[in-house]
């Protein structure tokens, strides 16, 4: 029972938690770790482990060698061995960093247990697969002793996100790096503009909404017949499938929800509701994702943030996030803020570097100076966010938050083999039950 498990980012002493964990990880930045010291001089060679060969893993290679020039990537990893091979040929035809991409073919792997050959062998490790599997990949790479970049989500349901809250916190009594791909967060226009939120520029904050409306994202790649199992072909076509993704939801519109729950300063919201459905991507291709969501988040403090986000081809898209406070609007990807009576209260005139470049040169140079960064606790409730939001949607129930994160569903599949696993149903509201 819900009641019987301890809280997890509690509702009635969030601050507490909150400055608590941000004290412990900042004792842990303050003794650098042994293999930051290592590293100091910054001449020594960092060598780079790649888990999740994909186009997203493959940036963050070209990054995180861009970012250190005495880094290597020396190993990488993935269920597939035609998409390491691309990978890797890719990065080493790169006039930049080619001559420092050295993954000799014993430090290819391939398959379920990749990820743990990866890390042996690495002192840095990308962490980019499909989002099912960042939990049990960042539990392996902390333990080790490991600095992580972790992409976003963290996890595709409850356990997951408490597993890679455990992660975080011995991250930080080891005083390991954890850098998160939510990488607004590391843009300089939309730090800039929380700056001036959390400094009062703009009021109080009375009311928040988020949307992420696109016309969608890729096709399914393969079908079952060029496929050698039902493993096969729901990992070639992940997106489209809850366990693997968490739902679009989860996977792409936590950056929105990202920037919701740094508004209120990472604490997590007291109740969730919403709704969603499937309308145009309604073929059995597509899986059992849904294509369209709208849920609300109510927070202690009687605010509220209505997030949205949709696939829908030829329909108007919508990125963009808005606060409401007493004394204007603020508008985060524009990184303005106005006042009700039309006059510009602030405005950034900066200008910003490529956030996916920042933050892998955040994360070494903390890693070179034995400071190390941990984005553990808002990358986890970010994404918990994320999946509060997929659970609502499917169940059609409004839930409190500690019965969201202390939730039992586990989407892991029976087993982790080439196998024909089961084709999961699509959710139904007031049919599927929340567990």
């Amino acid at each position: 029972m819900a009641g019987e498990k301890p809280e997890v980012f509690p509702a009635s002493s969030r601050r507490d938690v909150l400055k608590a964990g941000s004290a412990a990880i900042a004792g842990a930045a303050a003794m650098p770790s042994l293999s930051s010291a290592v590293y100091a001089s910054g001449s020594d060679v960092l060598k780079i482990g790649l888990v999740g060969c994909g186009l997203r893993g493959s940036s963050a290679a070209l990054q995180a060698l861009t970012a250190d020039p005495h880094s290597r990537l020396v190993a990488a990893g993935d269920v597939f061995r035609d998409q390491l091979n691309r990978s890797l040929n890719h990065l080493g035809r790169h006039a930049a960093v080619g001559d420092r991409v050295v993954v000799d073919e014993d430090h290819r792997f391939v398959g379920f247990d990749a990820y743990r050959h990866v890390i042996d062998a690495s002192d840095v490790v990308l962490l980019a697969t499909t989002p099912h599997f960042r939990p049990m990949h960042l539990k392996a790479a902390i333990e080790a002793g490991r600095h992580v970049f972790c992409e976003k989500p963290v996890a595709v349901d409850a356990p997951g996100v408490r597993s890679c809250l455990e992660s975080t916190q011995l991250a930080a009594e080891k005083g390991l790096s954890l850098v998160s791909g939510l990488c607004w967060r590391y843009h300089a226009g939309v730090r800039a503009t929380f700056e001036q939120l959390h400094a009062g520029t703009a009021g109080k904050i009375t009311a928040m909404q988020c949307s992420y409306n696109s016309n969608g994202v890729w096709e399914p790649r393969r079908t079952r017949e060029q496929c050698g199992s039902e493993m096969e072909y729901q990992l070639r076509n992940w997106y489209y499938y809850t366990w693997l993704s968490g739902d679009f939801n989860v996977e792409q519109h936590v950056h929105s929800l990202d920037k919701m729950a740094w508004a209120m300063r990472d604490t997590a919201p007291v109740r969730v509701s919403g709704s969603g459905g499937r309308q145009q991507r309604t073929d059995a291709k597509y899986g059992n994702i849904y294509d369209h969501f709208n849920v609300v988040y109510e927070y202690e403090n009687g605010v509220r943030a209505f997030a949205r986000c949709r696939h829908w081809k030829a329909s108007t898209a919508d990125t963009s996030d808005h606060i409401y406070c007493t004394n204007g609007h603020v508008d985060v990807l524009n990184h303005r803020i106005d006042g009700w009576d039309g006059t510009e209260l602030w405005k950034f005139d900066g200008k910003s570097k490529s956030m996916h470049q920042v933050e892998h040169d955040e994360l070494f140079v903390g890693i070179r100076l034995g400071s190390p960064i941990n984005n553990g606790h808002y990358m986890s409730l970010s994404t918990m966010m994320a999946i509060a939001g997929r659970i609502v949607a499917y169940t059609g129930q409004t839930l409190d938050w500690q019965q969201l994160i202390n939730s039992t569903e586990d989407l892991s599949p029976p087993v982790y083999d080439w196998v024909d696993i089961p084709v999961p149903e699509i959710a139904i509201p007031g049919e599927t039950r929340f567990v």
